[in-house]
């Protein structure tokens, strides 16, 4: 039995079963695209999207995590992680041999957590709403561990969201959702926005704009200002932002 009390499944033992292969094709983007499923892999990505799936639960009954799968050894290793499955309205948990994780998993050395997640983008038009103070704009960042770095760095400075340009990498791949360390699942997403006449609506929602740089000539501590919106855009590792 579960900690909530339900049935336990069997192990999962059988790298070939279909669901293993369902779940490794979500590496591949045509898989995601059709499903509009991504994988999180590690206890700490795992552990951001079952909290964010709990939170939105609570509020509209929605979820984020279609399904769960660990090692037995990872669930004792996390048993902060092991608690969140024992939640009402957690998702189904499936635990697995290390081999059948490592079948699903896109990395070498996966470290015991996969769960399956439905897409977290959010429309442009969302974002803009909730009159966001901070936004991250992605123009054609193609890197995807750089993509995912700055994601992580947005969250860490109090971001209200991040927004990546149509050329951007897929914030999906698995290098992205692992670079990002767990902070995908901590603000809101954009996917695919148009970058002709971004910078006008982001200025109509009352938001400075400010280009990343590594050879200006002004520090960010320079530019510390409270009261003033702020939208921060950062190129991609090739490509000289046009002046907006």
């Amino acid at each position: 039995m579960t900690a909530d009390g339900r049935p336990q499944a069997p192990l999962m033992t059988n790298t070939q079963a279909d669901r293993v292969k369902e779940v490794a094709r979500l590496a591949g983007r045509p898989s995601r695209l059709r499903r509009r499923e991504f994988l999180a892999e590690g206890p700490q990505a795992v552990r951001e999207a079952l909290r964010l799936h709990l939170e939105r639960r609570d509020d509209d009954g929605g979820g984020v995590v279609v399904e769960a799968y660990a090692t037995v050894e990872a669930l004792e290793r996390h048993p902060d992680v092991a608690e969140l499955f024992g939640r009402d309205g957690a998702p189904s948990l499936r635990r697995t041999t290390p081999d059948v994780l490592a079948a699903m998993a896109s990395t070498v050395t996966p470290q015991g957590f996969v769960a399956v997640c439905r897409f977290v983008d959010t429309p442009l038009e969302d974002v803009l709403a909730t009159k966001p103070r901070l936004v991250a704009v992605l123009v054609e960042v193609r890197d995807p561990g750089n993509a995912g770095t700055i994601i992580r760095a947005a969250d860490s400075a109090g971001a209200d969201a991040v927004i990546l340009t149509g050329a951007s990498v897929d914030p999906y791949n698995p290098k992205t959702v692992r670079s990002t360390v767990g902070s995908l699942f901590h603000l809101p997403l954009v996917i695919g926005a148009e970058l002709d006449g971004l910078t006008d609506r982001l200025r109509e929602a009352g938001m400075t704009v400010l280009a990343a740089d590594g050879y200006g000539a002004v520090s960010l501590d320079d530019l510390q200002d409270a009261s003033a919106a702020r939208r921060f855009g950062a190129g991609s590792e090739g490509l000289v932002l046009q002046e907006p």
